[in-house]
């Protein structure tokens, strides 16, 4: 879908995001665990789309190089907390949400996880400037990381309203990322609201230096003559 369809949503406010992680906290609380596997099978970024970005991640940015990773919306850390068993670093993996409560709720599960060394900071991406992992340091003039993941931020972002000058919080994402990202370092990105094209268009420019890298093969579905997939990732690396 092109930015140009998508309108000014509830689904895009910090207030609606503060609230979904007001409930999950309270359910975790309550449930422990059962309450992450219901999010998993509730949400459209389930389990599978978590397990492919595993794989690929194992597959292009191995843990036995020991990379920094980000991950920009980190929500309950279903993400990272799959990274960390798969064999990742969890001294050198941040998380950041805008939520407290999501900061909270990844903060509680990281310890049934083992992965209590994860780090999950308050943040809001667009706005602020990043924090440095101990023994983090910027690369020259780019940035520190050298993976930084994205599932679903970026669609909650294009439903956000345009800021006082007009300009939609879309327009400066892709920059920022590229300014979080290490000479030769990796995004990886999975939408429901872009098509692989879609995604290219928007992070593929000569001010954020990114170039297509890789993609991952999600199910198909083919209607009126077309073939399409209800979700898309896309991998990117900076030059």
């Amino acid at each position: 879908m092109s930015t140009e369809e998508l309108q000014p949503s509830r689904l895009g406010t910090k207030e609606h995001w503060d609230n979904v992680y007001e409930e999950e906290l309270a359910n975790f609380e309550e449930t422990g665990d059962e309450a992450l596997d219901d999010w998993l099978t509730r949400r459209r970024f389930g389990s599978e789309s978590v397990e492919k970005m595993v794989e690929w991640s194992l597959d292009h940015v191995p843990p036995e190089t020991t990379p920094s990773v980000l991950e920009v919306g980190s929500g309950n850390g279903t993400l990272l907390f799959a990274l960390v068993d798969a064999g990742y670093v969890a001294d050198r993996i941040l998380g950041i949400d805008y939520s407290p409560d999501a900061i909270k709720l990844a903060q509680s599960i990281a310890p049934t996880r083992e992965a209590h060394n994860i780090t999950f900071k308050l943040c809001d991406f667009l706005t602020e400037e990043l924090m440095l992992l101990d023994g983090m340091e910027r690369d020259g003039g780019h940035g520190a990381w050298d993976l930084v993941l994205d599932k679903g931020t970026f669609d909650a972002i294009a439903l956000m309203g345009k800021d006082e000058e007009g300009k939609s919080p879309l327009e400066r994402y892709p920059e920022k990322v590229s300014r979080s990202l290490k000479l030769g370092g990796h995004f990886l990105i999975t939408s429901c609201n872009f098509t692989e094209e879609e995604l290219q268009e928007k992070f593929i420019s000569a001010e954020t230096g990114l170039k297509y890298h890789s993609r991952i093969q999600h199910p198909t579905f083919t209607f009126g003559g077309k073939t399409g997939s209800v979700v898309a990732s896309v991998a990117f690396q900076k030059t």
